[in-house]
C-alpha cells in the first residue's frame, strides 16, 4: 500500500477564465455534502502560491502571467520532489492544467534517470507552445512545456525575448531539457485540438486512445494495451486527469467543456485500472471551476467521486507485464 501525499494548487494563472483555483475547495465541499471523511482519512497540503498577477495586465501576450507562473512552477516542482524523496504517492487537486509541467519537472528532478511515461487524460492535446498558441493562455502548454517542445515549424507567433527567456526557464525546470519523449506520451480523450498540434502529433505518431474506440474496445482492452504496449519501456507513469475529458453534459464546471467525452463511470474506470500499476509516480485532476457551474456544485461531485475510487484503487498496485492482447482492429 502507498502512503499517499494529497496536495492542493490553487492554480488559476494559466486560464483564460476565472474561478479554476476553486476547485480544490469545490471538491473538498463535494466530500462534506457527501458525509464523506475523505480529508480527515487523508490529510492535506496546500502549496502556497500567488494569484496576484490577474489584478494586472500581462505584457506577454503569447504566454499570459509567464512570470509569476514560472514561480508558482518553481514551488510546486519542489512540493512534488519532496513528497516523491519520502516515498510518498502524490495525489494533487489542481486549478488550471499549466501546473501539470511543474508536477512532471518535480518527478524528474526526484528520478532524473528514469524513463518516465505520461497518460494525459483531455479533451485538449497542450501541445501549444508561445510560438504557436492562438490564445497565449497557458493551460494550453504543459505538455509542450514538459517535451521542452517549441514546435517551431508551425510557429505563427513573434515571441518577443523577454517572454522566450522566461519560456526557456520553464522547460529547464527541475532538471534540463525535456522530461520524457513523445514516444512516451499517450492521449485518452483528446478531441478538441488545433492545426498547429496536430502536426506535431501526426509527426511524433503519437496515439490518441478516443471515446469510440474505448467504448467499441473496452477500458479494459485499452488500459492493458496502454501499461503493457505503449508505455511497457517506461519505468515509471505520470497520470493526468482534466475534467474536460468527460462530456460536456457532464463537465459543466470547467472552462472549457467539449462534447463527445467520456461518461462518469468511463472516467473512473480508466483512472482505476490505471493507478493500480506500481510504476504511476503521481496522479493529478486539474480544472474544475465552480463559478462556471450551472448545476451547483455538480463537477465538485463528480471529480470527486472520480478522485475517491481512484485514490481507493491505487491501494491495489500490481506490477504489469508484456503480453498477448486480443483487441479489435482500430
Amino acid at each position: 500500500m502507498r502512503s499517499v501525499c494529497l496536495l492542493g494548487v490553487k492554480a488559476e494563472l494559466g486560464a483564460g477564465t476565472r474561478g479554476a483555483s476553486l476547485g480544490f475547495d469545490a471538491v473538498k465541499i463535494a466530500s462534506l455534502s457527501k458525509n464523506k471523511s475523505f480529508f480527515q482519512q487523508y490529510p492535506y497540503q496546500e502549496i502556497a502560491i500567488s494569484n496576484d498577477a490577474l489584478f494586472h495586465t500581462s505584457p506577454h501576450i503569447f504566454a499570459k502571467n509567464i512570470d509569476e507562473i514560472l514561480k508558482n512552477q518553481i514551488t510546486i516542482c519542489e512540493q512534488v520532489h519532496l513528497c516523491l524523496k519520502k516515498n510518498h504517492f502524490p495525489f494533487i487537486i489542481s486549478g488550471d492544467h499549466s501546473s501539470a509541467s511543474a508536477t512532471i519537472a518535480g518527478i524528474k528532478k526526484t528520478f532524473p534517470d528514469k524513463t518516465l511515461g505520461v497518460i494525459w487524460i483531455d479533451a485538449h492535446a497542450d501541445l501549444h507552445s508561445p510560438y504557436t498558441t492562438p490564445s497565449g493562455n497557458m493551460h494550453g502548454m504543459p505538455v509542450a512545456i514538459a517535451l521542452a517542445e517549441d514546435n517551431i515549424t508551425e510557429k505563427i507567433n513573434e515571441v518577443p525575448p523577454i517572454t522566450a527567456l522566461y519560456w526557456e526557464k520553464l522547460k529547464n525546470l527541475g532538471v534540463k531539457g525535456a522530461k520524457f519523449s513523445p514516444n512516451h506520451l499517450v492521449y485518452v480523450s483528446v478531441r478538441d485540438t488545433e492545426p498547429q498540434e496536430e502536426a506535431f502529433i501526426a509527426k511524433n505518431k503519437i496515439r490518441n486512445y478516443t471515446v469510440e474506440e474505448i467504448r467499441r474496445r473496452s477500458v479494459e482492452v485499452v488500459v492493458r494495451e496502454i501499461l503493457e504496449e505503449k508505455l511497457a519501456d517506461c519505468d515509471l507513469i505520470y497520470i493526468s486527469f482534466d475534467v474536460d475529458s468527460m462530456d460536456s453534459s457532464i463537465s459543466v464546471g470547467t472552462g472549457t467543456p467539449v462534447a463527445g467525452g467520456l461518461s462518469v463511470t468511463e472516467a473512473k474506470e480508466i483512472n482505476a485500472l490505471l493507478v493500480q500499476d506500481i510504476r504511476v509516480c503521481a496522479w493529478e485532476m486539474v480544472e474544475i471551476n465552480p463559478l462556471l457551474d450551472t448545476k451547483g456544485n455538480k463537477m465538485g461531485e463528480v471529480a470527486f467521486e472520480v478522485m475517491e475510487s481512484t485514490l481507493q484503487s491505487s491501494k491495489k498496485t500490481k506490477s504489469y507485464e508484456k503480453s498477448e492482447i486480443t483487441s479489435l482492429s482500430i
